[in-house]
């Protein structure tokens, strides 16, 4: 299944890329080569509001790159500016080498698949298909043989002849998409393609575009505010926010290594605590934090001097939790279960600290419901290893 692997984070069980398919683990070996889009300091201003910053990213060849932000943040526009539906303030769009920054969208060999599909409902299934090729000029024997193989494709052969009216919410994203590559286009841009979806189909359509954006290789551009879709189907990612990139990453990388605490929160859940560095390793830093009991042991991130204040933070599903008090005298806390949330595979446990800080902790129920050792106001050790913890100065 490609980049498909399941990771769990706070109360959202949160899906990312972690088993990563041969192609896409060349693409990330290559991410400094030349790029097939280069999107270069692209800044986009409405009436005296700039919607976009500098925008500046460069990816590959049949990567499937996400961008991922909040509503409002600037990637929809990004992506009308990318297909050619919006002209940039300042900046460029160079796609395998070609500056199409003023072409039309007709001229851009860019299609794009919107959140709605805009299917044609007067029109069957193949003649939604056809519709962008018969525009094209090609003759009607290429057209039929074009139409044949996208329907095997999106496995709707068979389907030639019914309308939109009397498919499901996954046909019609099929057919969609069967239509937006018919054209067999450079780059294909998705506009939240499956929010119309319920969330079981929507998982399983995860999958099915990846597969076939694997078959077929065309590079894609997702743009999406749901955290699980760009992590399950991403090869990288670029974080957005306030029309400014933030970070740029595989996932896996973004999940464990965020550059920012608005990153670390806006990617599932984290614990956050504010201390002040007192001491320095090789490859770690001891911090002390009056929201927990303890001194406490952190990856390093660059260079920190001692005093400075830094934010340090722990996913929930990195912790570990015991009614005994831990043996080493660093990286633990004390509380009190004020909170239980049970989702089946796991159950989310909110833990009031001490000092009145509420930690998060996820584990994994091994047992049934009854037999948990855990329940509501028991007193409780946190605990968790110190590669697991990050500091933040961002």
């Amino acid at each position: 299944m490609g980049r498909s692997a399941v990771y769990f984070s706070c109360v959202s069980k949160m899906i990312y890329g972690g088993a990563l398919s041969k192609k896409n683990a060349e693409i990330l070996r290559n991410v400094d080569a030349s790029p097939y889009i280069l999107i270069d300091n692209i800044t986009k201003v409405v009436d005296g509001v700039t919607v976009l910053n500098g925008i500046s990213l460069s990816i590959q060849k049949k990567e499937l790159f996400s961008l991922l932000g909040g509503s409002g943040c600037g990637k929809t526009t990004l992506l009308r500016i990318l297909a050619g539906l919006e002209k940039p303030t300042e900046g460029k769009v160079i796609v395998d080498g070609i500056d199409v920054t003023a072409y039309p969208p007709h001229k851009r060999q860019i299609n794009m698949m919107f959140q709605s599909y805009a299917l044609f409902p007067h029109m069957t299934v193949a003649q939604n298909i056809a519709f962008g090729l018969k525009q094209g000029g090609l003759s009607k024997s290429a057209i039929n043989e074009r139409v044949k193989d996208m329907l095997e494709l999106v496995r709707l052969s068979g389907f030639d002849n019914r309308r939109p009216d009397q498919l499901s919410g996954g046909q019609k994203q099929r057919v969609a998409l069967a239509r937006s590559l018919a054209k067999m286009p450079k780059l294909l841009l998705l506009d939240e393609p499956l929010t119309a979806l319920d969330k079981k189909l929507r998982e399983q359509t995860q999958f099915e575009l990846v597969n076939i954006q694997e078959e077929i290789g065309v590079t894609f551009i997702l743009v999406t505010h749901d955290q699980e879709e760009a992590m399950t189907m991403s090869t990288r990612m670029a974080i957005i926010n306030d029309g400014k990139v933030c970070q740029v990453g595989s996932p896996h990388d973004i999940y464990e290594f965020p550059n920012s605490k608005f990153v670390a929160k806006f990617i599932g859940s984290i614990n956050m605590f504010d201390g002040v560095v007192i001491g320095q390793e090789l490859d770690h830093l001891l911090i002390e934090s009056r929201e927990v009991d303890c001194l406490c042991y952190a990856s390093r991130a660059g260079a920190v001097p001692i005093g400075a204040h830094v934010t340090f933070a722990i996913r929930p599903e990195k912790i570990m939790m015991s009614t005994l008090k831990p043996a080493y005298p660093r990286n633990w806390a004390q509380g009190v279960i004020k909170e239980i949330a049970y989702l089946g595979d796991i159950s989310v446990y909110y833990v009031e600290l001490n000092s009145g800080k509420v930690m998060i902790a996820t584990l994994p129920n091994l047992l049934r419901l009854e037999d948990r050792n855990f329940t509501w106001e028991d007193e409780v050790y946190l605990f968790w290893r110190s590669e697991n913890s990050l500091v933040l100065t961002l």
